[in-house]
C-alpha cells in the first residue's frame, strides 16, 4: 500500500520506518529542513533501539523517503497519518495548532479519496475537528480515523511490529477496510484488531496512558508509607504483583514518571474531563503526587547532609527519563539537578544517550563523564536516577575509591540492600530501608 506519514517526530518515524519494512511504499514528511537533511543522508535523529537497522534497510530498497512537499505526499498515498506535535499549552489543555493546520492543507491538496488518520495523542473530539477542517477546503470524499499508538521509548519498533492490540475509531466501514488491510501483516499470530468510534479511540489512548500513571504514583505512595512504617516496599511490590487482578508491571516505586507521553496525557485528560465539568479527583492526585515525588530524592540528600550544599560535589547517573531512550521531557533527574544547584552544589553526570539532549535544551550548569565512572572522581555522593542496565551491576570497589565518601542515594532501587551494606556503602532508596555506614541500620 501508498502511506504517507506528515510528521518525522517519534511516533511518526518509528511508523513510517516499520509500515515501509512490512513491504509499503512510504514517503514521510517534514518541514525541518535540518532535520531532512539528516534523514536523506541516512542519519537517525532519535534514538531507539532497533529502528536505525530497519531505517538503513528500507531507505536503501526505496521504501521509504522522506521531503517537505506535502501535495506530493497526499498525492501518493491511501492512506495519509498525521503524526504531528501536540504539545501541552499553559492550562494543560493539547495545543491542536499543528494537526488543524496540517489538516487545512491537506483539504486545499486532495484529489480523490484518503483515509487521514490521527496517529498523534489527541484530545476527544479531534476526529470531528479535523473532518470540519478538511470538509471546509474541499468536496472530495475523505474519511478521517483515530488510531492511537502505543509506542513504548526504548521498546518502540517491537510495539509497532508485534503489538499487542491495535485501536482503529471509524464509523465509515470503507475506511476501516482499508486500516484492516494495511495493519494485516502486523497481527499475523492473532492479536486484536479493534475497531470503535473515533471518540472512544481517542479516549482509548488516554484512559491507558493514566491508567498506568495511576498505578505509578499509587506505588510511590506506598514506598513513601513503607519508609515511614519500617516495611520493605520490594516484598510488598511482589505481594501484590502475584495477584492476577493487578499484575507485576508499573509496580515500581521510584523518582516519579516523566517523558513524553504521560505527563502530557494525564494533563489533557483532566483538562478535558474539567471542560466537560467533571471532578477528576483521582487524576488531579496524580499529578500532584508525582510532581511531590521528584523532590524525594532531594529530601533525602538534605536531610543526610544539610540544606546548604555549597561546596559539594555530586555524581549523577542517568539524565533520561528512562533507560534505552535519550527522551529527557519531563525527566525527573533535571529537577533533581536543578534543585542540588539552587543549593549551591556541582554536579558531573553521565548518561549512555541522554547527555547531547540536555546539552541542547537546557541550560543547567553541570559537567559530563565520558563514562560512568568518570563522574565519580571528587564526588560526595553518587545520585543515581535512571536504571540504565550497564548502572545495575557496578564496579563497588571503583564507585568507593572515586567517592569522597561511600554514599549513594538510589532513585530507582537498583541494588540489593544487602549488598551495598556489605560494600560498606551509605545507601538511601524508596521505600525500603536506609543502611548508614556510620550508624546503625535505621529504618525510616
Amino acid at each position: 500500500m501508498k502511506v504517507s506519514v506528515i510528521g518525522t517526530g517519534y511516533v511518526g518515524l518509528v511508523s513510517g520506518t516499520c509500515f515501509a519494512e512490512a513491504g509499503n511504499d512510504v514517503i514521510c514528511v517534514d518541514n525541518n529542513q535540518d532535520k531532512l537533511a539528516k534523514l536523506n543522508a541516512g542519519k537517525v535523529p532519535i534514538y531507539e533501539p532497533g529502528l536505525e537497522t530497519l531505517f538503513e534497510r528500507n531507505t536503501k530498497d526505496g521504501r521509504l523517503r522522506f521531503t517537505d512537499d506535502l501535495e506530493m505526499a497526499v498525492d501518493h498515498a491511501e492512506v495519509i497519518f498525521l503524526a504531528l506535535p501536540t504539545p501541552p499549552m499553559e492550562d494543560g489543555s493539547a495545543d491542536l495548532q499543528y494537526v488543524l493546520g496540517v489538516a487545512n492543507k491537506i483539504g486545499q491538496i486532495i484529489k480523490d479519496y484518503k483515509v487521514l488518520v490521527n496517529k498523534s495523542t489527541v484530545p476527544v473530539g479531534t476526529a470531528d475537528k479535523v473532518r470540519e477542517a478538511v470538509a471546509a477546503q474541499t468536496d472530495v470524499e475523505f474519511d478521517v480515523v483515530s488510531n492511537p499508538e502505543f509506542l513504548r521509548e526504548g521498546f518502540a519498533v517491537q510495539d509497532f511490529m508485534k503489538p499487542e492490540r491495535i485501536v482503529i475509531g471509524t464509523r465509515s466501514e470503507r475506511a476501516a477496510e482499508v486500516m484492516r488491510r494495511l495493519y494485516k501483516p502486523f497481527v499475523m499470530s492473532g492479536n486484536p484488531i479493534l475497531f470503535m468510534d473515533e471518540r472512544s479511540a481517542e479516549v482509548t489512548k488516554y484512559a491507558g496512558n493514566s491508567f498506568l500513571a495511576t498505578k505509578i504514583s499509587f506505588m510511590n505512595e506506598i514506598a513513601n508509607l513503607c519508609e515511614l512504617v519500617g516495611a520493605d516496599v520490594d516484598n510488598v511490590r511482589r505481594g501484590i504483583g502475584t495477584d492476577s487482578r493487578i499484575g507485576k508491571r508499573f509496580l515500581f516505586p521510584g523518582v516519579g514518571y516523566g517523558g513524553s507521553c504521560f505527563p502530557k496525557d494525564v494533563s489533557a485528560l483532566y483538562k478535558t474531563s474539567q471542560e466537560y465539568k467533571y471532578n477528576f479527583q483521582i487524576l488531579d492526585s496524580v499529578m500532584k503526587v508525582n510532581d511531590i515525588q521528584k523532590g524525594i530524592m532531594v529530601q533525602k540528600i538534605v536531610k543526610e547532609m544539610g540544606e546548604d550544599l555549597s561546596g559539594k560535589q555530586f555524581a549523577v547517573w542517568g539524565l533520561a527519563f528512562k533507560p534505552n531512550t535519550d527522551d529527557i521531557r519531563e525527566a525527573p533527574a533535571l529537577v533533581i539537578i536543578s534543585e542540588l544547584l539552587k543549593r549551591g552544589a556541582k554536579v558531573k553526570a553521565f548518561d549512555p544517550e541522554a547527555m547531547e539532549s540536555v546539552k541542547e535544551y537546557t541550560n543547567l550548569d553541570i559537567e559530563y563523564g565520558e563514562n560512568m565512572y568518570d563522574t565519580l572522581e571528587g564526588a560526595d555522593a553518587l545520585v543515581i536516577v535512571t536504571e540504565w542496565n550497564e548502572f545495575r551491576a557496578p564496579d563497588f570497589g571503583k564507585i568507593k575509591a572515586g567517592l569522597k565518601q561511600p554514599l549513594i542515594f538510589d532513585g530507582r532501587n537498583i541494588y540489593d540492600l544487602n549488598t551495598v551494606e556489605q560494600q560498606g556503602f551509605t545507601y538511601h532508596s524508596i521505600g525500603r530501608r536506609s543502611i548508614n555506614v556510620n550508624k546503625a541500620v535505621t529504618a525510616k
